[in-house]
């Protein structure tokens, strides 16, 4: 099924924000099937189980991509299935979202560590001001940050926190070094939740994998720029032998 592409949606925000990019690529291309599936919605902290129920849900053989949170988990399951995925693209993804020694290029886990405990505490407050963060950089932040709230379900306080650990938890750069299959990484230039200076590190780790950087966009750039991002994609797709 190399026509069908899943995308996974970000942390918190739900399904909307991929909504205007899943309908520019099937604008772009009628016979691209495109679907947004949820992220799961559990109390674990371990990647495991939520790539456990990804896997049993989502259909083989496809392409899979994602958004922030999404990439990664994306990212995690196309090594899991190996030839069984047509390829693989992410969309403002890091390989580690919170810093690490060998991976600076992320968030001081400081910073994460104090969102974290805001959202324990007062998750719809956090949620605003992750959609703010989201909007950062966009030509119209504070009308990019409305919609990604306006749309974007209730806040469940123990999936969101739990969320934000797996977030934490997880290290796409093994899965990434496995999976062979075509590859196309995405990065925005003002993205105030991944430093763009992810990309030119992803590129160095793997050099042969394809890698785009969106100037002058947000995190958000998805739903911000939705054209520009499915041309890119629609570009990989046809290269990658998809038409």
């Amino acid at each position: 099924m190399r026509d069908r592409l899943i995308l996974l949606p970000g942390w918190g925000l739900g399904t909307a924000p991929l909504q205007p990019l899943a309908d520019a690529l099937r604008g772009l291309d009628p016979r691209l099937n495109v679907q947004i599936e949820p992220l799961p919605l559990l109390d674990s902290i371990d990647p495991a189980d939520w790539l456990d129920q990804l896997d049993a849900e989502l259909a083989q053989d496809v392409w899979l991509g994602g958004w922030s949170l999404g990439g990664m988990l994306a990212a995690e399951l196309a090594a899991r299935r190996g030839e069984r995925c047509s390829g693989l693209l992410t969309m403002a993804s890091n390989l580690c979202f919170v810093a690490q020694p060998s991976w600076p290029a992320a968030m001081n886990a400081e910073t994460f560590g104090a969102f974290r405990q805001g959202c324990a505490a007062d998750a719809p407050a956090a949620l605003k001001r992750f959609a703010l963060l989201c909007a950062q950089g966009a030509a119209d932040a504070r009308g990019l940050s409305r919609q990604l709230l306006s749309a974007a379900p209730l806040p469940n306080s123990a999936a969101l926190l739990a969320g934000l650990d797996v977030l934490a938890a997880m290290d796409t750069r093994a899965a990434l070094q496995a999976f062979v299959g075509p590859q196309l990484h995405l990065f925005a230039g003002q993205d105030g939740l991944v430093p763009a200076g992810a990309a030119q590190a992803l590129l160095m780790l793997l050099p042969d994998v394809e890698i785009g950087l969106i100037d002058h966009a947000s995190h958000a750039f998805a739903l911000e720029r939705p054209h520009e991002i499915a041309a890119a994609i629609q570009a990989f797709l046809h290269e990658a032998g998809d038409d």
